[in-house]
Parts: structure tokens; C-alpha cells; sequence
């Protein structure tokens, strides 16, 4: 047997979600794998439970647990485990985060120091982006910040020669360009979380033609249900990344029709959204020869982004976000990989 069918054959016997060490225990008892060429047994399964995430291997999944760890199970399982259950472990999580100062040991991070990577990747797909603040608007009343989108973006039909430009823009000039809006969360562990934020995206991109709920931690658990409310409202999925050029649209958004009353209305009471608005008129409507001038203009105007990993890894360490796996990926190296295959 293999370490890594000894880790299914484990998962298969303890049904319920397991951490590492919990498997590790399980291959040791039953003498599943011999540990005898490992340094650190217990972190090389840990290493390989990665994998399994990380591979994209559909036997496995997991759960977020407190302090940045996981429980794993097998995917034939995932009808067994409870909702409730879930969400009353993220309550107590929670709980005790609350009470944590923020340190990198902890793993907390402000919401907002995500707006950086997502414009990195929304970049790196050819989309301008920027952010919005809800408290900058002249509206005082709280119940207006479901009708703000975190982040707006604007992606431009690229076409190959300015006579094509100009006869689409002759024709129709809505549709030489796509506005996006997206809401995002630092995680979304619980069935009452996924609604309560896949709601509040459906409000708050209502005007646009796409929009996306965006999340750096999602639960596997969750994703029936997430393609269900993807079918059903046409909002699309991203999941972030530390590094922000590894982020993945999961589901993607449905086209609509622009909401020009709803545009009206956030330039009304948000005079950033409008600013943007007005940048996005300027380039839609100029001559050809004014373009390059307005593209750094808009691009200048928009949120800045990372052009490296190197400078994004170094901004995720200053602002406490987690790296993607790093403990796991440093760990490959304290096994020969060759024997497990």
C-alpha cells in the first residue's frame, strides 16, 4: 500500500472529518504504511493531505479549522455532515478569534487588504478596477451599503483595427465594453454565511452586467449549493489567492443588461462611482488618437496591483494574510516523493 491509499483507506475507516494527526494515527495502528525513511511522519501525511486539495483530487476535502488548520474527509461522505454541526464550530472559532489581538500568528487580516490581490488578478485578466467605499457616500443611511459593490471593473472589447472599433461604436457604444461588480469576504464556512454574502452581491451588482461574490476561503462543503445559487441569480465565483495570479473564476458570472436608474443612483451618493463612471465615458467616446492618453489616465485612476509574486508574497506577510499551504509545501522536502508514487 501506498501512503496516499493509506491515507484513503484511513479516511474510509474514520468517515468523519479527521486532522492529520488523527490519520497519521490510524495508518501507525493498523499498520498501514512503514514510516521507517520518513524524518517527520505526521508532517509528510500532513503533506500529502495537501496534495490531495491541491491535485484537485475528487475523493478528498476539507474543512477550515481554527488557527489556519483543516479536517479532511472523503467526498462520498459529504451528505453525512452537518450544516449545523458546521456552523456552530465556526461560532465558537469565531468567538475566540474575536477576543485575539491581530498578529501573523493567528492569521487574522483587515477584508480590505484583499482589494489589492483581487485588482492584481482582475489585471492580469485585462479588467480595470477600483474600489468603492461605502462610507464616502453622501447617503448616512446604513441600509445603502447593500447597493455598494466592494469593487467595480471594467473589461474593453479588444479589437484588432480602429475601423472595427469605430463602426461598433457607431452601432452600439455599450457594447465595446462589460462593467463587473464584486463583493468580497475574507471566508465563507457556513450555509448561513454563503446566503447571507450571495445575496448582498445579488443587491449590490444589480446594476451590472456581471457580478461576482469573491472569497479567499470557501468552503468545500458548500459548493452544491453554490452552483445551485449560481444557476439559479447568475452571480459568478472567484476564489482568491495569495498569490493573486493562482486566483480562479470557479463559477462564472451571467451576462445582464446595464441598470442605468441604479447608476443614477449610486453616482448620486457616491462621488467615487462616479469619477469612474465619468473615466469609463471619456474612453468610450474619445477619438482614436486620444486613447493611449486615456488608458494610463483610467489606469492611473484605478487600484493599484502587483506586477510580481515577490511583491505580493511580501504584502500578504506585512498584512497577515496566509500564504496558500507554505508550511505543507516546505514539508515535501523532508520525504522522497518517488516512494509514493
Amino acid at each position: 500500500m501506498t501512503l496516499n491509499d493509506a491515507i484513503i483507506t484511513s479516511l474510509e475507516e474514520i468517515k468523519t472529518p479527521a486532522n492529520y494527526l488523527d490519520v497519521y494515527k490510524r495508518i501507525k495502528e493498523k499498520n498501514y504504511y512503514d514510516f521507517k525513511d520518513a524524518k517527520t511522519p505526521a508532517s509528510t501525511v500532513s503533506a500529502l493531505l495537501g496534495n490531495f486539495i491541491r491535485n484537485r483530487d475528487s475523493r478528498v476535502k476539507r474543512i477550515p479549522q481554527k488557527g489556519g488548520d483543516y479536517t479532511y474527509f472523503l467526498t462520498k461522505f459529504e451528505s453525512e455532515i452537518s450544516i449545523e454541526a458546521l456552523e456552530s464550530v465556526n461560532s465558537i472559532e469565531n468567538a475566540s478569534a474575536s477576543s485575539l489581538p491581530v498578529t501573523a500568528g493567528n492569521r487574522s487580516f483587515d477584508e480590505r487588504s484583499l482589494h489589492k490581490l483581487l485588482s492584481s488578478f482582475l489585471n492580469s485578466t485585462g479588467v480595470y478596477s477600483k474600489t468603492i467605499f461605502h462610507e464616502q457616500s453622501n447617503s448616512k443611511d446604513s441600509h445603502q451599503k447593500w447597493i455598494h459593490p466592494d469593487m467595480i471593473g471594467i473589461r474593453f472589447l479588444n479589437l484588432h483595427t480602429q475601423t472595427s472599433l469605430a463602426f461598433l461604436k457607431a452601432i452600439n457604444r455599450l457594447g465595446t465594453f462589460e462593467l463587473t461588480a464584486y463583493e468580497i469576504k475574507k471566508e465563507i464556512k457556513t450555509d448561513y454565511e454563503l446566503k447571507k454574502c450571495f445575496f448582498q452581491a445579488v443587491s449590490n451588482s444589480s446594476w451590472a452586467n456581471y457580478g461576482y461574490l469573491v472569497t479567499f476561503e470557501l468552503s468545500d462543503v458548500l459548493m452544491d449549493e453554490v452552483k445551485r445559487l449560481n444557476q439559479a441569480f447568475g452571480i459568478g465565483i472567484i476564489r482568491l489567492s495569495s498569490n493573486p495570479f493562482e486566483s480562479e473564476i470557479v463559477l462564472p458570472a451571467k451576462y445582464k443588461d446595464l441598470d442605468f436608474v441604479t447608476i443614477d443612483k449610486l453616482c448620486k451618493i457616491n462621488p467615487e462611482f462616479e469619477r469612474f463612471v465619468e473615466q469609463v465615458e471619456k474612453y468610450i467616446t474619445a477619438d482614436a488618437k486620444y486613447i493611449s492618453a486615456l488608458n494610463k489616465e483610467l489606469a492611473n485612476f484605478c487600484d493599484p496591483f502587483f506586477v510580481s509574486e515577490t511583491e505580493s508574497e511580501a504584502y500578504c506577510k506585512e498584512k497577515n494574510i496566509p500564504l496558500d499551504n507554505p508550511v505543507e509545501e516546505n514539508l515535501l522536502g523532508n520525504f522522497d516523493g518517488s516512494k509514493y508514487h
